[in-house]
């Protein structure tokens, strides 16, 4: 029986990786709490931290019950409650929106990937918080007047085939109009991609690493290059762009957050946008826009590669859990 209830080794990912990513939210949301000022959106962050909190309490209760180490993941030395504003409301209740939108999508794969009676039943939970968080953040936005709708298209009156293979080739002269997939992706990514920025561009003000800083700095600089490649694809079709939210950053040059958080958050920032680019390039129809994804995803992925580095130089990247040495068990 111990041995048919053993974790297998996507719910010890997901275990592990969740617990880091928990204790880097907690963080977050602490910080914010402490400078928001809007009551409504305060209230949000704080159901939000509580589930996290809520989270932890389960992963640490899992990983005793496994005698399994629990990570280290970020504490208070990662966080400065004396720092002032960094973030306005504004860009701290988009940043809930999109970090509940990621935190969705990975409480769903570790669904997917879970056997074990309890941790699928965590996960279920986990998910139905997720959609809480998010399903409020949005409706938060809307009621304020700071969620601007993706590009609506004229509903179609007829089922249509296509019916050449120029559809797809054509990239020069007359091109066609974007399909309804390819604008939603690309207005999708690009939302992503300009909260993504102003958080780095935060970040990149109150760093005091001259390393990480200059990382950082080109953290922006890759991000920006994603945002004019999206822009100019919805331009061209005269569709409205999301309202870019640099100006929601204060003149703050205390850092509320530990140079290690910074850097592990924009990694993630990273991380993601290469599972949108690609999932963006696979449903892309029009060659240029399939180009543009892809580029953008293989920019992400070795800005990604190089955080990890800089975080392994300076020996603040936890190790996750590694699988039996079978050769050298044999010795």
């Amino acid at each position: 029986m111990q041995e048919k209830n053993r974790l297998t080794s996507p719910e010890i990912a997901n275990l592990w990786t969740h617990y880091i990513r928990e204790t880097l939210s907690v963080c977050v949301n602490k910080y914010m709490l402490h400078t928001i000022q809007d009551s409504e959106i305060h209230s949000l962050f704080q159901t939000a931290l509580q589930y996290s909190l809520n989270h932890i309490d389960t992963l640490k209760a899992l990983f005793k019950k496994e005698k399994f180490p629990i990570p280290n993941g970020f504490t208070k030395e990662d966080l400065n409650l004396e720092a002032p504003s960094l973030f306005t409301d504004v860009l701290c209740l988009k940043s809930l929106y999109m970090m509940s939108t990621h935190g969705h999508n990975e409480m769903s794969l570790a669904f997917t990937t879970s056997i074990r009676k309890d941790i699928v039943e965590f996960y279920y939970q986990c998910n139905l918080d997720a959609m809480e968080i998010y399903k409020k953040a949005k409706d938060l936005l809307i009621s304020k007047q700071l969620y601007l709708k993706p590009p609506i298209y004229i509903t179609p009156n007829k089922v249509g085939m296509i019916k050449k293979y120029s559809y797809v080739t054509d990239v020069f002269g007359k091109q066609r109009p974007m399909n309804a997939i390819e604008s939603g992706h690309t207005y999708f990514n690009l939302n992503k991609a300009m909260i993504a920025k102003a958080m780095i561009f935060g970040f990149t003000q109150v760093s005091k690493n001259p390393n990480v800083r200059a990382l950082l700095e080109k953290s922006v600089q890759t991000t920006t290059n994603h945002i004019t490649s999206l822009s100019s694809l919805l331009t061209k079709e005269n569709i409205h762009l999301p309202k870019s939210v640099e100006t929601e950053v204060t003149n703050s040059t205390v850092s509320p957050f530990s140079d290690r958080l910074m850097l592990l958050q924009t990694g993630f920032f990273y991380g993601v946008a290469v599972t949108y680019y690609n999932a963006a390039l696979i449903s892309s129809m029009r060659a240029d826009i399939a180009i543009i994804n892809e580029k953008a995803a293989l920019t992400s992925l070795w800005m990604f590669n190089r955080i990890g580095k800089e975080m392994i130089d300076n020996q603040w990247l936890e190790q996750p859990p590694q699988a039996d040495d079978r050769k050298r068990l044999g010795h």
